[in-house]
C-alpha cells in the first residue's frame, strides 16, 4: 500500500494520524518502509508498544525497513505529490491543496487504468466524474 497524508507539520502527531488512517483503511502491516525522519520511527515505536500493552502481543510487531533503495522506488510512485506540495505554499488553505492532491490522484488512477470504464478514453473518464 502506497498512501500520503497532508499535514502542516512533520511530527509525531501527524506521523500517528497517518498510521492510523493508514490502518484503518488496510489492515495492520507486518512491515513499512519508510524515510529517516524520526518522527515516523516514534509513531511505529509507540504504536508496538501501543499494540504489546492492549493484548496484541501474540502478532508479530510491525517491522521497520529503512532501506534507501525501495524507499527511492516508493517516493518515485508518488513524485507528483512533492511536486505539488512544494506548490502548495501559495495555496492559502489545506482545503484547497486536499482538493488539488485528490484531483490528481484521481486523474493518476485514471491513467493507470485503476478506475475501469469499458470505450472510454481516459479524457472522457475523467470528464464523466467531474460532471
Amino acid at each position: 500500500m502506497i498512501d500520503y497524508y497532508l499535514s502542516p507539520n512533520r511530527n509525531e502527531p501527524a506521523a500517528k494520524a497517518f498510521l492510523n488512517k493508514a490502518i484503518a483503511q488496510n489492515g495492520l502491516p507486518r512491515k513499512v518502509v519508510i524515510d529517516g525522519s524520526k518522527s515516523n520511527y516514534a509513531a511505529i515505536d509507540s504504536m508496538n508498544v501501543q499494540l504489546w500493552l492492549t493484548g496484541y502481543f501474540m502478532l508479530p510487531l510491525v517491522e521497520i525497513d529503512n532501506i534507501k533503495y525501495l524507499n527511492n522506488i516508493v517516493e518515485q510512485s508518488h513524485l507528483w505529490v512533492k511536486q505539488k506540495t512544494r506548490q502548495a505554499l501559495g495555496w492559502k488553505s489545506m482545503k484547497g491543496a486536499l482538493a488539488s492532491l485528490y484531483g490528481r490522484e484521481v486523474w493518476t488512477m485514471l491513467k493507470q487504468e485503476q478506475i475501469d470504464v469499458e470505450g472510454q478514453t481516459v479524457f472522457e473518464r475523467f470528464y464523466a466524474l467531474a460532471v
